[in-house]
């Protein structure tokens, strides 16, 4: 009896300190958190409730009722969305501000480029220039239009060029002939071997095709990883993660202690399994980062579309005195290949070399650089981007660590036992898993179903496979949209046809000054020029355009 009374006694001394301890637990402190965070439940327990209602947290004593835990869960997913484009941000506004910087300058620098060789060749050549203008600028409409996305073969746009611009000079510089269209296609077969610009147009096109295979590469790439950050960054949450980010973020809230925040290891596995398919797009990430900082190196090295494009007028304008240095010559070699033409019936112009030059270049500084929208020069732009690039190597696989830092979702340098573990405030045991889909099969707080990849994250990853091969192609200075195999060696249509590095002397002849020595070999014999027309006017005319475009540069 004696016994039996002890018992009881001792089981109603446990029943008080139980009831004790319950009463101790009531949920202010929760009800003030929710408030604190924006909900409005319609009954928050004022004190601890039996949980068996409760799916995902544990279903001991608990704050929580069954609406209370439903919009954790609905909370969880945008928090999580949220901090994904929080932790993101920076990443995808470096691409976008970088895509529209460079864009801005190379469309600029087009402009201002066509716009300068304008004014020097109106001031230089006068009514010849303007009654063929459109050369000029169907020129810089290929360019722009290359530049911009256009299916445009560089090569054979410049060849063209070359072609029309040969057809037109040659008409002038011989006036007083009938120049017919057969005539002039028959011109065109003996270009290549005339060769009546001098070296400048093959020089021009080994710079212009890699320029701006460079240029134009390289802000497609910048806008191929702006949408891939974009799209990477809009997460889709599985009913797995879900409950995990529930457990981690909100169920502290339903055991009374809402301002206790996850364990640094909790929180990694949670992140690690709900962004296990983002880990996935890094080692493409990495390589196409990899590709465009090589670019990048050429954009600011032989590439250089800045240092191309600034001196073109001078380059052209060079080119056309090696024709008229050149014109007795060149007409007697394609009169005798394409026959003598008709007369015109008149004289040539006696016009003045004053009426062509009426107007001088003006002077020219090396220090001038072009202003453009961008603010600053090519230089100053690539030295920058390149920063920002190789910060943003690894983003994906250090996406979880980003996340889980102090004050946003974890504990911090709290100590072990003071963060929440998923059950209750204590240390949390299990190891952090590996990066990746296939890492996460063991995952001890996602179950992740390692055998259906995120469809979104692997079409992104074939669209970074495919702008790698386009930069790793521009760095060699090949463009892969017009592959010529009919040229043994060449590779490309419209680039060098290199393999790996290209060759130092089109590196050299990229950067070297923009003002080249012209060919002066003189003309041919007297009996070379029997039926060739008086060359008097074009050789002052060269000697003058050589004296002025001196003079201004």
């Amino acid at each position: 009896m004696l016994r039996l009374e002890t018992i009881l006694c001792t089981f109603s001394l446990l029943c008080v300190a139980a009831r004790a301890d319950f009463k101790a637990r009531n949920c202010s402190e929760v009800r003030e958190a929710c408030v604190g965070k924006g909900f409005s439940f319609a009954h928050v327990p004022p004190q601890e409730i039996p949980g068996e209602h409760l799916r995902v947290c544990p279903q001991g004593n608990t704050c929580c009722t069954q609406e209370m835990e439903d919009t954790f869960g609905q909370q969880s997913k945008q928090d999580f969305e949220n901090l994904v484009e929080e932790v993101s941000h920076e990443l995808r506004s470096t691409f976008v501000s970088r895509h529209k910087r460079f864009d801005e300058f190379f469309l600029e620098l087009l402009e201002n480029t066509e716009r300068s060789l304008n004014e020097m060749f109106v001031r230089t050549y006068g009514k010849p220039y303007m009654q063929n203008s459109e050369v000029f600028e169907n020129l810089f409409a290929e360019l722009k239009r290359y530049y911009t996305g256009g299916n445009v073969n560089l090569e054979e746009m410049l060849n063209d060029f070359w072609s029309r611009l040969l057809e037109r000079m040659f008409t002038l510089l011989n006036s007083q002939y009938v120049i017919t269209e057969d005539y002039l296609e028959c011109i065109s077969k003996y270009t290549d071997q005339l060769k009546p610009f001098g070296d400048v147009p093959r020089k021009l096109k080994a710079q212009v095709t890699r320029a701006f295979i460079a240029a134009r590469t390289f802000v497609q790439g910048l806008s191929v990883g702006r949408e891939v950050a974009q799209r990477v960054s809009k997460v889709s949450s599985t009913p797995s993660c879900m409950r995990a980010l529930t457990k981690m973020l909100y169920c502290p809230f339903c055991q009374g202690m809402p301002a206790v925040k996850s364990c640094k290891n909790y929180c990694l596995n949670v992140m690690k399994g709900c962004l296990a398919n983002q880990a996935d797009l890094d080692p493409e990430w990495n390589q196409y980062i990899d590709a465009l900082l090589l670019v990048a190196q050429r954009l600011e090295g032989p590439f250089n579309i800045e240092s191309v494009m600034e001196p073109i007028d001078v380059k052209i304008s060079e080119a056309i005195m090696n024709m008229q240095d050149n014109s007795a010559q060149v007409s007697y070699r394609v009169f005798q290949g394409c026959g003598q033409p008709k007369p015109a019936g008149m004289t040539r112009s006696t016009r003045g070399v004053s009426d062509v030059f009426n107007a001088r270049f003006r002077p020219y500084s090396p220090e001038e650089r072009p202003t453009t929208a961008a603010g600053t020069s090519l230089d100053r732009l690539v030295d920058d981007i390149k920063e920002k690039l190789k910060l943003s190597k690894k983003f994906w696989t250090n996406l979880p660590e980003a996340m889980c830092v102090e004050d946003r979702v974890t504990a911090g340098n709290a100590s072990d036992e003071e963060c929440w573990n998923g059950h209750t405030k204590g240390r949390y045991f299990p190891e952090v898993q590996k990066d990746g889909l296939t890492n996460q099969v063991n995952n001890p707080e996602v179950g992740v179903d390692i055998t259906r990849p995120d469809t979104v994250i692997r079409q992104q990853i074939m669209a970074l496979r495919v702008m790698t091969n386009k930069l790793r192609n521009a760095y060699n200075g090949n463009d892969i949209y017009f592959q010529d195999t009919s040229d043994e060696g060449s590779g490309s249509g419209s680039g060098s046809g290199c393999t790996d590095v290209c060759p130092t002397d089109m590196d050299s002849a990229a950067t070297e000054a923009p003002v080249v020595k012209a060919d002066r070999s003189g003309p041919v014999g007297d009996t070379a020029v029997h039926h060739v027309p008086s060359v008097a006017l074009p050789t002052m005319l060269a000697l003058s355009a050589l004296a002025l475009h001196r003079q201004w540069r």
